[in-house]
């Protein structure tokens, strides 16, 4: 995985936008639940706010946009459920990849998404390395993740490191963990959006969150669309971001 080249969209009163966006989709099943539909329903229209967010992403000078499409802890859903949501996730990419490509976006994986089935391993890494030179948008699916087990991951990385002589432990500093992060090739997210009213982080980037702007919003994810996420990059260009200082 690496950045699109740099490029900033200036907002409303001169403020730069963000260069990195990344948003918890949530709210599908309550969407589905409102109209009386099976839970599947509303993961099918979030697929289609993906669609729209992908789209609208780059027009707003955003360069990275990171989903949370399925976290570590989603294994403890009801098993049909995940099965639905892995036959998405299938027909997503296999229905998406070329049109990705063809309209520059470059689609890159965070997670540990090795332990999904053969066919979805297959199809993200055929995706991965068929867009690996464009540069429009970097689209980061989060597939079978979770920071706590990024955190350990890396951890475990960085002890074998320093058992094999690679790294001094007394010199250990925080680039030096970044660089085992599966985020290790991406800017920190400057905007961590979380949609259907929901206020916390589930687990989602907690390290790279350490100076990100969180915004979180009532609305469900099937209907997120441009508009909305173009309301999200103005809310952030308001924001005053002194990293620790005055």
């Amino acid at each position: 995985m690496s950045t699109a080249p740099a490029r900033r969209k200036t907002m409303a009163g001169g403020h730069s936008g963000p260069r990195h966006v990344a948003i918890i989709m949530d709210g599908n099943g309550r969407w589905a639940k409102r109209r009386f539909l099976p839970r599947i329903m509303g993961h099918r229209k979030g697929v289609e706010a993906v669609r729209r967010v992908v789209e609208a992403a780059p027009d707003l000078g955003i360069e990275v946009l990171t989903l949370y499409a399925f976290s570590s802890e989603n294994w403890k859903r009801p098993a049909d459920e995940v099965s639905d949501l892995m036959g998405l996730l299938h027909e997503y990419l296999r229905k998406e990849i070329a049109e990705l490509h063809a309209k520059g976006v470059r689609l890159s994986v965070i997670g540990d998404y090795q332990r999904l089935s053969r066919d979805l391993v297959s199809l993200i890494e055929h995706g991965m390395e068929m867009t690996r030179g464009n540069a429009r948008l970097n689209l980061v699916l989060a597939l079978n993740y979770g920071a706590q087990d990024e955190i350990v991951r890396a951890t475990r990385a960085i002890a074998a490191a320093a058992r094999a002589g690679r790294i001094d432990p007394d010199k250990i500093e925080a680039a030096d963990v970044d660089s085992f992060l599966d985020t290790r090739d991406l800017p920190p997210p400057d905007l961590i959006v979380r949609t259907s009213g929901e206020v916390r982080l589930s687990n989602f980037m907690l390290w790279q969150a350490a100076y990100a702007e969180l915004l979180f919003v009532d609305t469900l994810w099937p209907d997120f669309d441009a508009d909305a996420l173009a309301a999200a990059v103005e809310s952030f260009a308001g924001r005053d971001r002194r990293y620790g200082a005055l």
